[in-house]
């Protein structure tokens, strides 16, 4: 037995050394970068309906016959261009009576004009009694009036010859026909829809919680559905401070820049509205956050132990995201790594050898 152990002794010996000799676990390479400053705010989109900043159902302005509708669903209209003529041949003919009876209006008050200049020549003669020259102003005065009234009655006549015309209010497209040639239509009857294409404007449903946020500056870019996926700039033109009850939303309105004319209104539009940041965070991309059981997140930073570096697991809080960057308030601090890939496989406390990013 003694001569047993004196083989067993160096086989244990050498095994130890062996066992000491293994090299260390290797260090997980990651990589890394240092948070920045986040200066963006929230961002959140939402969809709604473009709408025209003027629209109008065109109604004639006297009653009846229609000769003839000049324009068709579709057409582009200019501010004072007729678009439907009522068939006005009686209010011509009685245009041309009322003038007739202007004219000799006009000319009773030339001749009572003459007699009271003739009269008041014979008064200062002593050929007739003062008194009758004030009967002959008096005739002067209701020959005046006679034909003010038949001025005003041709005025009148001339405007309902007009009117029998029913020109476009504002430049825009036609956006539906109603009537066609030889119907009887009466004031009020819609005979054309009109649409503005000029100005647009996009209507969005806000909750509530907004509504704050939105009154100081923010950034929006619209995004039209009928323009696959081409963006464009808008500004905040009005928020509608009366709730949905229902709903609990509130009417924000944007005015779209749309200088080439492109956008339909009636179409749906997607808004993207970027606030301003109001908290300061550090931004790190999206691929440094693991998600927790709990619905919270967690990153890994690297940091120096002894002769090397090794990971370590920090829950933080996420305040707002942009893109591919999100915004932490609490967690880390500035001039850390942050672990942006290999960190899926990363324990608390392993071995990293960390490559900057």
């Amino acid at each position: 037995m003694p001569g047993n152990q004196g083989l067993r002794a160096p086989w244990l010996v050498a095994a130890v050394l062996a066992m000491t000799a293994l090299p260390a676990l290797a260090a997980v390479p990651v990589r890394v970068m240092q948070p920045r400053a986040a200066d963006f705010g929230e961002q959140f989109q939402l969809t709604g309906t473009l709408t025209a900043d003027r629209a109008a159902g065109l109604s004639p302005r006297v009653d009846g016959l229609v000769r003839e509708v000049k324009v068709d669903a579709g057409d582009r209209v200019e501010a004072g261009q007729v678009l439907v003529q009522l068939d006005d041949a009686v209010a011509r003919h009685t245009l041309a009576r009322v003038r007739a009876e202007a004219a000799e209006a006009d000319a009773n008050a030339a001749e009572a004009r003459r007699l009271l200049d003739e009269g008041r020549r014979l008064a200062a003669d002593k050929f007739i009694p003062a008194s009758q020259v004030g009967t002959l102003e008096a005739r002067l005065s209701q020959a005046r009036a006679a034909a003010d009234s038949a001025r005003a009655t041709v005025a009148e006549q001339q405007e309902l010859v007009r009117r029998h015309a029913l020109p476009a209010p504002f430049a825009g497209v036609v956006s539906a026909k109603h009537a066609e040639a030889g119907e009887w239509v009466q004031r009020g009857d819609t005979v054309l829809d009109l649409v503005a294409t000029d100005r647009v404007r996009l209507d969005l449903q806000v909750p509530q919680e907004r509504f704050a946020a939105l009154a100081g500056e923010a950034t929006v870019q619209v995004y039209p559905d009928a323009l696959a996926g081409a963006a464009l700039p808008a500004r905040i033109e009005a928020r509608v401070p009366v709730t949905n009850p229902q709903a609990r939303t509130f009417l924000l309105r944007l005015r779209v820049d749309d200088a080439d004319g492109r956008l339909l209104p009636g179409t749906s539009a997607r808004a993207v509205v970027s606030l301003p940041a109001t908290q300061a965070a550090l931004a790190v991309p999206r691929d440094a956050l693991l998600r927790q059981p709990d619905g919270g997140y967690s990153l890994f930073v690297a940091v120096p132990e002894g002769d090397g570096w090794v990971a370590r697991q920090r829950t933080v809080r996420v305040l707002r995201d942009r893109g591919s960057q999100v915004a932490i308030a609490e967690g880390i601090e500035p001039g850390e790594r942050v672990v942006i890939r290999g960190n899926e496989a990363l324990r608390d406390g392993q071995a990293v050898a960390p490559g900057e990013d």
